[in-house]
């Protein structure tokens, strides 16, 4: 146990932590599809949600037609005020096509369309359904920063799990080419901010509406760390703050194939490169990929002694493999496809709603 502070306010539990939190003030935000239906997690999710009551709970659904009928039922036998979203209906396409929104489709862009219904609430609050270690400390704890002076809030956690240490993209990714953004730009702010989150790929987080409003999100596996991009230009680095949420376990990819995480750290580093691209930096692309391997094999030596000093199997090869195919991730970010701040947006969040209900209802 450690009570350490990092660049952001960092909130330790040192013992499950509950505190009290404007719940009663806030929505949540859950994206989910159709195969989390009736999951186990995602059963601890809701019923762990009953007990929290938050004013509102936003589902977006990324769900087939002869499915969302089913889910929207499932989500109908809780407790709590859940408004189901549909995603992938026709009504909704045709409504964000006609403002040349709909585009690629992915997580981003549901949690994207999420955070539009809720914004209407002072607080919001969004987090995965996939969790099998979540709990009712989870979203109070979220929320307390931002009744404490702060208006953004980002979960952290350990990954460690049968026996071995998990989190790859982060750990493998993330960490060492934000730490080889840092060694070529020192005193950057927006590198110090990136490096400061110790789970900067968490899905969760929470932020008051005018954060949430301000968001640019990108649209698939991106979207945790251009939200920091952005919240770093809207909350900076004083009104931000990292919430212990324990640990945390849920399904595992492969590295490989079109849903693995070589396809993510694509994703992720063009988020990454748009946001300190935004904040003046221009990294050395040609250079970067050999500095990022670099810094990856400083980090794999230290997660290669931790886990022999808590008695975890851990893999150099294995590890090394990965880093050297999440190299080719890193270059120039390419076009930018972020879906526009809701504060700028072309639609209304009630057009969303009404189009989203409409296709609901059809097929209901």
């Amino acid at each position: 146990m450690e009570y350490v502070q990092e660049r952001v306010a960092t909130l330790h539990d040192f013992g499950d932590a509950r505190p009290d939190a404007p719940t009663d003030r806030a929505a949540v935000v859950v994206p989910m599809t159709e195969r989390e239906h009736a999951s186990l997690a995602a059963e601890r999710v809701f019923g762990a949600l009953e007990r929290v009551d938050p004013a509102r709970v936003v589902v977006p659904l990324r769900a087939s037609e002869d499915r969302v009928g089913d889910v929207a039922d499932w989500l109908d036998g809780f407790a709590l005020d859940v408004e189901p979203l549909w995603c992938d209906g026709p009504r909704l396409h045709d409504l964000l096509d006609d403002h040349g929104l709909d585009g690629d489709r992915g997580k981003g862009r549901d949690v994207w369309l999420g955070l539009g219904l809720a914004a209407d609430a002072p607080y919001v609050a969004v987090h995965d359904a996939d969790a099998t270690t979540y709990t009712d400390a989870h979203v109070p704890r979220l929320l307390f920063p931002l009744d404490h002076g702060f208006d953004f809030s980002k979960g952290y956690y350990a990954r460690v799990e049968n026996g071995q240490l998990y989190g790859r993209l982060f750990r493998l990714f993330y960490r060492p080419l934000v730490r080889a953004l840092a060694d070529a730009h020192p005193g950057a702010g927006i590198v110090e901010y990136l490096a400061a989150f110790r789970y900067a790929l968490a899905g969760e987080f929470a932020a008051t509406t005018d954060v949430v409003r301000s968001l640019r999100v990108q649209r698939g596996w991106g979207l945790e760390v251009g939200t920091l991009g952005d919240a770093y230009a809207t909350a900076g680095t004083d009104g931000s703050a990292q919430v212990d949420l324990g640990r945390h376990e849920h399904d595992h990819r492969a590295v490989s194939g079109p849903a693995g995480l070589s396809t993510m750290s694509e994703e992720v580093a063009a988020a990454l490169f748009h946001a300190v691209e935004d904040n003046g930096i221009s990294p050395e692309y040609a250079t970067l990929p050999d500095r990022y391997e670099a810094a990856a094999e400083t980090i794999i030596r230290g997660y290669a002694a931790d886990a022999a000093f808590n008695g975890l199997a851990y893999d150099r090869g294995d590890e090394r493999a990965q880093v050297s195919e999440y190299a080719d991730a890193v270059g120039p970010p390419g076009g930018d496809t972020r879906l526009p701040a809701w504060r700028d947006a072309p639609i209304d969040p009630e057009a969303v709603r009404s189009a989203a209900d409409d296709d609901l209802e059809a097929v209901r």
